[in-house]
């Protein structure tokens, strides 16, 4: 088996134009519609879970038991808490991350069916000329800083459990570099669009039937837990790797997480993908995670049956200002092509072998 040609410019179109959508969790219409319609023109089919969650099917010559491929649509983002007597806004975050990565962003707040305006994430003593040193001595917290809105008077139609989207404001370089918010988890889902165009666009006939799945709220721990479908054996999660001091994981290639603060991930899926990239010269590195979860391990954790495997592309200084590498996104799409196309290795998947010696016989 060959890893089939992976279309590099179609990921990066559809990564760009998915980091324009803002998308923070709970607040995923419009980046579900994106994807789905992409879906569409590709010929694959999907539904949508009373979530809005998607699960795409690619068909294979075994359709139980099936495997899943699985990223996240929704982001960090905030939401206004309250309006302030100074009129500005009191925000709190969506999502796990930091304050001071939110200090000076561009922000778009939604309020109601159609209504849009525009603001910066300020600190509250964001004026050197009128706070000197105070300026840097404020601490970082989320109730230091507060959201002007870009009228002249704050309008009535802003309300408390307004959401607040961050700009993305993406910039690809000419040496290959991704700069944007967001990079978890738009380019993961961007890789499994990616090399569902290139199986599509190849005629590959798969082994077993896999789900793709675009979940909705990773950032807030739920994730992939309700939407597998009860015929999954195998589950692998893209989302990023954390590269940085006392990791093993880069920008360039393929990070393998053997174990998140979850725990470890199933040994002989990781063993499988690990000979993948062996095989078909794929670089890549192992690594550990001591403060991460994904969706594979909200699945594991709601008491599903399935073995998983998370597979990353590096990002630098993830839920903050992130980057990686075109190179890291084109290894991880040909990784889950070539996983796509090879035959399962765990006996339980099977279904020609007999029963283990001294075991006995169960259902498949």
């Amino acid at each position: 088996m060959s890893v089939i040609p992976v279309d590099m410019q179609f990921l990066q179109r559809v990564m760009l134009r998915m980091l324009e959508i803002p998308s923070p969790t709970g607040y995923t219409d419009q980046i579900v519609h994106f994807v789905a319609g992409e879906l569409g023109q590709m010929g694959i089919p999907f539904g949508l879970t009373r979530r809005g969650a998607i699960r795409a099917t690619l068909a294979g010559r075994q359709s139980a038991p099936a495997r899943a491929l699985v990223g996240h649509l929704d982001t960090l983002g905030a939401m206004v808490k309250q309006r302030k007597p100074n009129g500005r806004l009191e925000i709190v975050p969506i999502g796990t991350w930091s304050s001071r990565f939110a200090e000076g962003a561009r922000v778009t707040i939604f309020s109601g069916h159609d209504g849009r305006r525009r603001g910066t994430v300020l600190p509250l003593k964001a004026s050197g000329h009128i706070f000197n040193e105070e300026v840097d001595s404020q601490p970082v917290r989320w109730d230091n800083v507060e959201l002007r809105v870009d009228e002249r008077y704050l309008p009535d139609g802003i309300n408390v459990g307004d959401f607040v989207a961050f700009d993305a404001n993406p910039e690809i370089t000419p040496s290959g570099f991704v700069n944007s918010r967001h990079l978890d988890d738009k380019a993961g889902a961007a890789v499994l669009l990616t090399a569902a165009k290139a199986l599509v666009d190849s005629g590959a006939t798969l082994p077993l039937e896999c789900h793709m799945l675009f979940t909705l709220s990773e950032e807030v721990g739920s994730g992939a837990s309700a939407v597998l479908a009860g015929d999954v054996a195998e589950m692998v999660a893209v989302d990023n790797a954390t590269p940085g001091p006392g990791q093993n994981g880069d920008e360039f290639g393929v990070t393998l997480c053997i174990m998140d603060q979850s725990g470890p991930f199933d040994y002989h899926l990781s063993s499988q993908l690990i000979e993948l990239c062996q095989e078909h010269r794929i670089d890549y590195r192992r690594d550990v995670f001591r403060h991460y979860r994904s969706d594979a391990a909200s699945a594991v954790e709601a008491g599903t049956d399935v073995r998983t495997a998370l597979v990353c592309f590096g990002v630098d200084a993830s839920h903050g200002y992130e980057r990686t590498h075109l190179d890291a996104l084109s290894a991880v799409t040909r990784l889950i092509t070539a996983y796509l196309q090879s035959e399962p290795v765990h006996p339980r998947d099977r279904r020609e072998l007999g029963p283990l010696e001294g075991f006995p016989t169960q259902p498949t």
